[in-house]
């Protein structure tokens, strides 16, 4: 993938950048309430939630959406999130 760099917000924001995040969505019904929060956000090019990882590990490919801004996503959705 071609990685892209630019800066909003003093955030850089990279396209195509893979994050990788410890969560507590554990199950199906947490995933149906965590996707319309990240289904709805402007820079994600795709997510999923691995629940059989005992972390519960949410891999995010980015479309220019910054690290902290996931991370604001999924605690307004009512989840815990930490960097990997």
């Amino acid at each position: 993938m071609e990685k892209i760099n630019y800066k909003l917000n003093n955030e850089i924001m990279e396209k195509n950048k893979i994050f990788t995040f410890k969560t507590n969505i554990n199950c199906g019904g947490c995933i149906a309430k965590v996707t319309p929060f990240l289904d709805s956000a402007k820079g994600i090019s795709s997510w999923k939630v691995d629940t059989a990882n005992k972390d519960k590990i949410l891999t995010v490919v980015s479309d220019g959406i910054p690290e902290g801004e996931i991370m604001k996503i999924v605690q307004n959705a009512g989840f815990k999130i930490e960097t990997v």
